[in-house]
């Protein structure tokens, strides 16, 4: 047996471990796409204003909520918009 592995050797072998490793999140996409969602935001998961995913009671609510904004006059938006900030502010300082 040689003392050395060949770098070609070594090559041939990091190439087969990284195309494995590659293939794992293509096996079952419900499996990769979920993975996403456990991944914090600073290490470059799902941003905390993202949608929820579709096909979830959360993402119809979301839709519902968007189309009744959607509806509204421009000036309401406005109105409304900035009355959200302040409450979520007072959220934060109670806690």
């Amino acid at each position: 047996m040689p003392e050395r592995i060949s770098p070609l050797t070594f090559a041939v072998a990091a190439s087969l471990l990284v195309a494995s490793l590659s293939g794992c999140g293509t096996i079952n996409e419900k499996v990769s796409a979920g993975m996403g969602d456990y991944i914090p935001q600073w290490a470059g998961g799902l941003p905390g204003d993202a949608p929820p995913r579709p096909g979830t009671a959360q993402y119809d609510a979301w839709m519902k909520e968007r189309e009744r904004q959607r509806l509204m006059p421009a000036a309401d938006r406005a109105k409304e918009g900035q009355a959200q900030p302040q409450a979520s502010g007072s959220a934060d300082a109670i806690r």
